[in-house]
């Protein structure tokens, strides 16, 4: 009888290949040995022989549970259900104690195959890297051997060298989109108030809300040098003025150079995170006088969205730059999904190497009635992966692209004041553009979901690519 030292994993090609090439690398890479239908991953014809060779050898079988393991008429794949009744034989025959392992990947429900409903399943739903750590401690427990020396995966080369072999690189002149969103105009100096105590500083902030201000415990970061700083009534603090200890001139462009800061405050660092935190209270500031509704994801990350206007209003229509006026586009930035509504939603960091700019994230967010965010945080992670999987990277672009036309004036201008006298920030018209030399071609393969992580903190640069 062969060795059985191998982890066998079934499941629904293509729809949940995405998955199974992370599940199967991630096992290689700690030393397990994984079998997965290459052939069929590629397209190709399933060949029952060498499947079946396959489960003899294994150890266990890893099944990748899902709504796509049935076909259109609500019935079990054939191949699925081949792989599992050959599994569940082999295991009653050699008294295998749940040899068959199933990866609860969606929200399907658990009776989707017979014999499912009592089978311990491995939730993936809310994370993927929650549900590995789960699965490993199950294959040590059961003594699944690993070579604990092995740091490599002869998967994750295949991947590299056939399954993705159809991106090839050309030499054509491209244009591609970051997701860099920079200004036109900013005002060139900020200040920095410090106050006797948190609640003078809160106070003051209190009476300017009219303009983007940012307050951090008792410092006060804003454009305009000319706060409000009069009321009535707190003679316990102040004698109806109220007077800042200190106020710091900051120059925006020595944010470039840590040699034009003393080592007393405001450090170089001290002033970086003050003008950081205050362009973070002109981006709120500014969506929320757009009209965008805000969702704040774990973390504290807040992503914004445009409500449903009308079944007519919800149309961006925009003319592709360099096109001569010849490409134009008309995108919604929301839809249909089961019984609610998808919004295209943003959040943003602030850069400030290679320049000054937000670096936009893209999200999902799903509402019941257009404007309310669903309640139900696992049924939103859930179905902001399973809409994203629908998008290929030239919708992801649009969506963004999209997001920025509608957000011009009249006068096709994105423009926010920032101080009493209307100083301005004025966003550029698109985001960073970057023409280059070399091409590729796009598979029309769906975007991976990292690329709109809702809860990774980085500050990689996404690029879209202009078709």
């Amino acid at each position: 009888m062969s060795k059985r030292d191998t982890i066998f994993i079934s499941h629904s090609t293509p729809q949940d290949n995405e998955f199974s090439i992370w599940i199967a690398s991630r096992l290689e890479l700690l030393g397990y040995k994984v079998w997965v239908d290459k052939n069929g991953l590629l397209g190709g014809e399933r060949f029952w022989p060498t499947i079946q060779k396959a489960i003899d050898c294994s150890i266990k079988i890893l099944f990748v549970y899902s709504k796509n393991i049935l076909n259109s008429d609500g019935v079990l794949k054939p191949g699925i259900e081949n792989e599992l009744e050959y599994g569940k034989s082999i295991a009653i025959q050699n008294g295998l104690s749940d040899f068959i392992i199933p990866l609860h990947i969606d929200d399907s429900q658990y009776h989707l195959a017979i014999g499912m409903p009592n089978i311990n399943h491995i939730p993936f739903t809310d994370n993927w890297a929650v549900g590995l750590k789960q699965l490993l401690r199950k294959l040590e427990k059961d003594e699944v051997p690993r070579n604990k020396e092995l740091n490599s995966s002869s998967f994750s080369e295949w991947y590299e060298n056939e399954y993705s072999s159809n991106i090839s690189i050309k030499y054509n002149k491209r244009l591609y989109y970051s997701s860099w969103w920079g200004f036109r105009t900013l005002p060139p100096i900020f200040y920095i108030f410090r106050f006797r105590s948190s609640e003078q500083a809160k106070l003051v902030r209190d009476l300017n809300q009219s303009i983007p201000i940012n307050l951090n415990n008792n410092l006060i970061t804003s454009f305009e040098p000319n706060l409000i700083m009069t009321i009535e009534g707190r003679k316990d603090l102040f004698d109806n003025d109220i007077t800042p200890d200190n106020v710091f001139v900051c120059n925006v462009k020595d944010l470039y150079y840590c040699d034009a800061f003393s080592n007393s405050f405001p450090t170089y660092n001290d002033s970086i995170n003050a003008f950081k935190r205050l362009m973070m209270s002109v981006w709120n500031s500014f969506l929320r006088k757009k009209g965008l509704f805000k969702y704040e994801f774990s973390g504290r990350r807040l992503a914004y969205y445009k409500p449903q206007i009308s079944n007519n209003k919800n149309d961006i229509r925009f003319v592709y730059p360099f096109s001569n006026g010849k490409r134009k586009k008309r995108k919604s930035l929301l839809g249909k999904y089961k019984s609610l509504l998808w919004h295209y939603a943003i959040s943003a960091n602030v850069l400030i190497d290679p320049f000054f700019c937000y670096l936009v994230k893209s999200h999902l967010v799903f509402t019941s009635d257009g404007k309310t965010p669903i309640s139900d945080e696992r049924k939103m992670h859930t179905y902001r992966r399973d809409k994203a999987k629908m998008f290929f990277n030239e919708e992801w672009r649009d969506l963004f692209l999209a997001m920025i036309q509608s957000l011009k004036d009249q006068d096709g201008k994105i423009i926010f004041p920032v101080t009493y006298d209307n100083d301005y920030i004025e966003f550029k018209e698109w985001p960073e553009l970057f023409w280059s030399d070399f091409d590729y071609h796009d598979p029309n393969i769906p975007m991976s979901i990292d690329c709109i992580s809702d809860y990774v903190e980085d500050s990689e640069i996404l690029m879209y690519n202009d078709n």
